[in-house]
């Protein structure tokens, strides 16, 4: 009996991972990484510090040293991440990129936001 030999078709345009990508990224005291949001979800570790994010919503998560967190893809996930302590926040991140997707996408603070206090990244 003769079997169907299974085939993987990639639809024009899609985006094709390159496998699990790692990076380490660090926030100096009083740091901000700017509004952004992600092509793809990002699981991160800190390893160090405390990072504070502020969501597009409002909303402030606090992650310490050792404190783990996803986020999520798309544009209607806008969040920037600060540090407020007095040592750098250092963050381990994975996701699956595909070749020459950036980490982060740079966006506009929302609506709602106030200023963030960072140099050069107030609404």
């Amino acid at each position: 009996m003769g079997g169907r030999q299974a085939t993987t078709e990639r639809r024009p345009g899609t985006r094709v991972p390159a496998g699990l990508s790692g990076r380490e990224v660090v926030i100096p005291p009083g740091g901000c990484t700017g509004w952004h949001y992600h092509l793809v979800p990002l699981m991160a570790v800190v390893t160090a510090g405390t990072l504070t994010r502020i969501l597009d919503d409002g909303t402030v998560e606090v992650h310490p040293a050792g404190a783990t967190f996803v986020e999520p893809e798309g544009h209607d996930h806008v969040h920037l991440g600060r540090n407020l302590g007095a040592v750098p926040v250092v963050l381990h991140i994975t996701c699956a990129l595909a070749d020459d997707d950036p980490w982060a996408v740079p966006a506009p603070a929302p609506l709602a936001a106030t200023s963030c206090g960072c140099p050069d990244h107030t609404p």
